[in-house]
């Protein structure tokens, strides 16, 4: 089973807009704490350099399950976002 962040970079970095949004919301200084939704993936930003990811499952009754996360600080996800970017030739 391949790691979570990988799964993470092949599901929401597939097209230069998903790319773009992502980015931005990492990069905000205006955004203190919140939460990104992507595709299949949740990033949530605890404060301005660490982040939570998760892939979010909704169940039957607004119930929702995480079943694996990883944290990370800011400058490794944007160095590791923008290394599997490059590789698709994103700007």
């Amino acid at each position: 089973m391949k790691n979570v962040i990988e799964s993470f970079l092949e599901d929401e970095i597939s097209q230069q807009e998903f790319y773009d949004g992502i980015i931005d919301f990492i990069d905000s200084s205006n955004i203190r704490c919140g939460e990104y939704e992507c595709n299949t993936f949740v990033i949530k930003k605890m404060d301005h350099l660490n982040f939570i990811i998760f892939q979010e499952y909704v169940l039957q009754e607004g119930h929702r399950t995480i079943h694996e996360s990883f944290t990370i600080f800011k400058d490794k996800l944007i160095s590791s976002i923008n290394k599997f970017a490059k590789k698709k030739d994103f700007k």
